[in-house]
């Protein structure tokens, strides 16, 4: 077993939003990304690859596919591994997000292209 405390991820930097990783293990991984106010994530995919994200604390807006989305402190999200995301901090507080990417297995992913 491992344990560990989110908050002790939560870093926050003037200069950019910081990821910070959890866990690396096998085919998936769990990370923070911390984003202070005005903070973006550029839109970006992860082909063959799930992402779930929990919001831990803060607020802001998620793209995905380009639909916007106001987000808050416990909602979660699923991307699937078409869809293009990017992130906001539009809140006048410190934003964490606690991500994991799950690759899907390549013959899976393959049927589904």
């Amino acid at each position: 077993m491992e344990k560990n405390s989110v908050k002790a991820y939560m870093e926050y930097s003037e200069e950019k939003f910081t990821k910070r990783i959890i866990y690396k293990k096998g085919e998936t991984t769990a990370f923070v990304l911390n984003f202070l106010p005005g903070q973006q994530l550029p839109t970006h995919k992860h082909p063959g690859t799930e992402v779930y994200i929990y919001v831990v604390a803060g607020n802001g807006t998620i793209f995905i596919d380009g639909k916007e989305a106001e987000v808050s402190e416990a909602d979660l999200i699923h991307v699937n591994s078409h869809e293009e995301m990017s992130f906001n901090n539009t809140g006048k507080e410190p934003v964490s997000l606690y991500v994991v990417l799950s690759r899907i297995p390549s013959d899976l992913y393959a049927k589904n292209i």
